[in-house]
């Protein structure tokens, strides 16, 4: 067996372990850099981002910040975000209340959708054997999968726009199915979200599981959306265009 091949066995016991955990993801120092580290390790370039303040409030200093505790601390985040450990770690031992954010669209996408369509969706991928990969929930009511990007094709001739991407500033026009591509960013668990101290982002299936390609889970998650926003006109996808 190859080193590398040896490597990845031993990064998965790691993950295992960590996320078998049975503490808060947002408690001690050691359990956050290690689930920090783990989604770095996995491919995600974070960066910090703003925290709770008490009540609602935001850690930033924009008066009637719109999105409290779930936007980076810097406007420099995409070329901010990294892999590298050292960093990660000099982060999260100097801002120690800091969320982080995964800056999307470079090695990863991430598609985002209402709880409860999510769960569906979930199971019902999972009885399929579909390769899932990382899933994380938010609190917030939504449930993220992590995916590969389809953002930076080797001819960027064959970008193609997609209705359903969502931006930080298009949030609000996409209630249903958001998909994160180059631009984005997500909260990367463990995260706290503004209001009861228990509100997090926390992993469902941690960042061991290997990234798939976001059209295997696409058509489930966008029935899935139809069917719980009956009164919603769903989001088309051009699957046959």
């Amino acid at each position: 067996m190859s080193a590398e091949a040896i490597g990845r066995i031993g990064l998965r016991v790691r993950l295992a372990q960590w996320l078998r955990k049975d503490v808060p993801e947002t408690g001690a120092g050691g359990d956050r850099e290690a689930l920090l580290l783990a989604a770095a390790g996995a491919g995600l370039p974070l960066a910090p981002a703003a925290h709770p303040a008490p009540g609602y409030g935001c850690s930033c200093d924009r008066v009637g910040c719109p999105t409290p505790a779930r936007h980076p601390v810097s406007f420099a985040w995409q070329t901010q975000s990294t892999t590298d450990h050292a960093q990660i770690e000099r982060w999260a031992r100097h801002q120690p209340q800091a969320n982080f954010i995964t800056a999307t669209g470079t090695t990863h996408d991430v598609l985002d959708v209402p709880l409860d369509a999510g769960r569906d969706a979930l199971d019902r991928l999972l009885a399929a054997g579909v390769d899932v990969g990382p899933v994380a929930e938010s609190d917030d009511g939504r449930l993220l999968f992590f995916t590969l990007t389809r953002g930076t094709p080797e001819d960027e001739d064959e970008w193609w726009p997609c209705e359903l991407d969502c931006h930080p500033e298009t949030m609000d026009e996409h209630p249903g199915l958001r998909w994160h591509c180059r631009g984005s960013y997500v909260l990367v668990p463990p995260a706290r979200l503004p209001g009861d101290d228990s509100r997090s982002v926390h992993w469902v299936r941690g960042p061991e599981y290997t990234l798939p390609d976001p059209l295997s889970l696409l058509e489930v998650l966008t029935d899935a959306c139809a069917r719980y926003a009956p009164d919603e006109t769903p989001a088309s996808w051009p699957l046959g265009t």
